[in-house]
């Protein structure tokens, strides 16, 4: 049995607690994925507050389990919009470490280097490449990204692994593997492997095409995209379980507070 660590702060530990069972999300197939947004390619900063959480012991490191590789407490979150316009990708910083979740469909790593920049990092900081899903408008620029970051590792759902095209091996992730302090959640529908990475300390939730923006607010996945529609509506419950208060996704604006609400009714909608 591979040695993993996880975080488990007291947030989610009684969120958890009180469920008896944690959520579980899922990855799907091909093509490109739906939606539009308009853009200018700029990156937004933000930042989410997290109460730091602490761990028994120091990072483990397995080959090819997946794990948080954070130092012993976990700095606030910090994070970064990557506007492709009718595509989104993210920055996330911890302190002096970063992570990207997907690349967008970009000739190069420029989009990714100019969103890092304003956080303060650049692609020395960046250890961790996390795709959600294998469709080409979000995974298109992970050759270039990590040539540029030639100490990332890359991640994708198990399911859609083999689907992700790479210059080094991409790990699989499972629903509640950890890394860079996120817990991450098998939201299939969209595509058989697609997973969606949630932050516990302050609520952040990167959703891929699990969700999309809509008028301000959270609508279904696109079922002309989707590889299992109903599968797609019945992850969108298992991301309304969590104590979500931010979300990120592919496609449409970001709800930057007070998400939660909005996807529970999403997801009573959609059942």
């Amino acid at each position: 049995m591979d040695p993993k660590l996880y975080r488990l702060s007291r947030r989610l530990f009684l969120s958890d607690l009180g469920r008896g069972t944690l959520a579980v999300a899922i990855l799907g197939p091909t093509a490109v994925a739906c939606g539009s947004s308009g853009g200018d390619g700029s990156a937004v900063p933000s930042t989410t507050a997290a109460t730091p959480s602490s761990t028994t012991g120091p990072p483990i490191t397995t080959e090819p389990g997946p794990i948080d590789t954070t130092g012993a407490e976990l700095a606030p979150l910090e994070w970064a919009r990557v506007n492709l316009d009718f595509v989104s990708a993210y920055v996330l910083v911890r302190g002096n470490e970063a992570a990207v979740v997907d690349t967008g469909l970009a000739a190069d790593a420029a989009p990714i280097e100019t969103a890092l920049d304003t956080l303060g990092a650049d692609f020395s900081s960046v250890n961790h490449v996390v795709i959600t899903h294998l469709h080409s408008d979000h995974q298109g620029a992970l050759r270039p990204v990590l040539e540029a970051a030639p100490s990332a590792m890359a991640y994708a759902g198990t399911a859609d692994v083999a689907g992700i095209e790479s210059p080094r091996t991409v790990l699989g992730l499972d629903d509640g593997d950890e890394v860079f302090g996120l817990r991450v959640i098998h939201t299939p529908g969209h595509t058989p492997g697609h997973i969606s990475v949630f932050d516990p300390d302050s609520g952040l939730l990167v959703a891929g095409d699990a969700v999309i923006g809509a008028d301000g607010g959270l609508a279904g996945p696109d079922p002309a995209f989707a590889d299992d529609i109903e599968m797609a509506n019945a992850s969108v419950s298992l991301l309304a379980e969590r104590d979500v208060d931010a979300v990120l996704m592919g496609h449409g604006e970001p709800v930057e507070s007070g998400a939660g609400p909005l996807l529970t009714d999403l997801a009573a909608s959609l059942s």
